[in-house]
């Protein structure tokens, strides 16, 4: 996530229905969840939901406060996949060499097969990457080397998501030149795997076009990340100055719809002129957004991207933003219900 709440991970200056929730949810594909429009014919995902980003199970931890049995509530409730957010920087640099955390991931992606859902593996610590890109060259590579020899001729439904947003300080060159050599270690020994590229998270859509992907690479997919207006989707975060003090800002007026679907067609026109699908790796809105605007941007965003046939991963399942309450063990009802009609 781009405004994450985690200091650390803010690099740029200053740069989502609380409802009392409803019973548990059952059956949760009562609410058609899988009724959605088509995805792109060829990418493997269609609905999803972010997880593991700030848990510790990647350290050998259970249930804190994530638990495997909540991949089966996750396709129980009609999602197709997870957006694992994996900090492959971090924990392989450990003294053990990532040997426990890599164990670990091969235990969530198991889990997640065994519920019935596909995995996207998110290199998702981005914040020295967006502040030395030529750091970021080789140390993407060295993940995706590491990563590729391990699960090459396993895991068929594992999706490879290459950086999760590229920006700050490094260029739409330098990133172009950065997934060229992540992408090269992919390739060298898993040349059929899916692998998500997203475009520079400058905040304008418009970065997709200045991709640079290889013509004869048929396995990729174009993602990008939507939290606008930032104002709006962002409003009360703790962890920016200036959004900790906004509140009561509503969306849904003929201007705000208008935007949302400009920012989608251009996306979507650009796609269908590279042949390329479309993934929405992440679209949130702050909890402390007013409740009917938060639920009603979130059922906007995510009727938009099927309309294109795009796929998409809801930011996120727990913690802030979240879709579900690990206090209480319940889904927030109006915003699963949101994304599901």
């Amino acid at each position: 996530m781009l405004f994450d709440a985690k200091p650390e991970q803010i690099l740029r200056a200053e740069f989502v229905l609380i409802l009392a929730f409803a019973g548990a949810l059952a059956p949760h594909a009562a609410l058609g969840l899988e009724q959605g429009g088509p995805p792109a014919s060829d990418s493997p995902l269609r609905r999803g939901v972010n997880v593991l980003g700030y848990d510790g199970i990647f350290k050998g931890e259970t249930d804190a406060p994530f638990h495997m049995s909540d991949f089966r509530l996750i396709r129980d409730a009609g999602f197709d996949h997870v957006r694992v957010n994996f900090f492959g920087f971090h924990y392989l640099s450990r003294p053990d060499g990532g040997a426990t955390a890599l164990a670990n991931l091969d235990r969530v992606i198991a889990a997640a097969a065994t519920a019935g859902l596909s995995v996207v593996l998110d290199e998702h610590d981005n914040a020295r990457c967006q502040s030395e890109p030529l750091w970021c060259k080789a140390a993407l590579a060295s993940f995706w080397r590491r990563i590729a020899a391990r699960y090459a001729g396993r895991e068929p439904k594992l999706v490879y998501d290459l950086l999760n947003e590229p920006g700050g300080a490094m260029s739409a060159a330098q990133w172009n030149d950065t997934l060229a050599a992540a992408l090269h270690e992919i390739r060298a020994v898993d040349p059929a795997r899916k692998v998500v590229v997203a475009a520079l998270n400058d905040g304008a859509v418009s970065s997709v076009a200045a991709l640079e992907l290889p013509r004869d690479d048929r396995n990729l997919i174009v993602s990008f990340h939507y939290y606008a207006p930032w104002d709006f989707a962002f409003q009360g975060a703790p962890w920016s100055s200036k959004w900790s003090r906004l509140h009561d800002i509503a969306w849904g007026s003929a201007a705000e719809r208008a935007k949302l679907a400009e920012d989608f067609a251009f996306v979507d026109e650009w796609a269908r002129a590279q042949a390329r699908p479309v993934y929405l790796g992440e679209f949130g809105v702050y909890e402390k957004a007013p409740a009917a605007s938060r639920a009603l941007w979130t059922r906007e965003v995510a009727r938009s991207a099927e309309k294109f046939g795009w796929s998409w991963a809801y930011w996120q399942f727990d913690h802030d933003f979240a879709l579900f309450d690990q206090a209480t063990r319940r889904w927030n009802a109006p915003l699963l219900e949101a994304l599901s009609r």
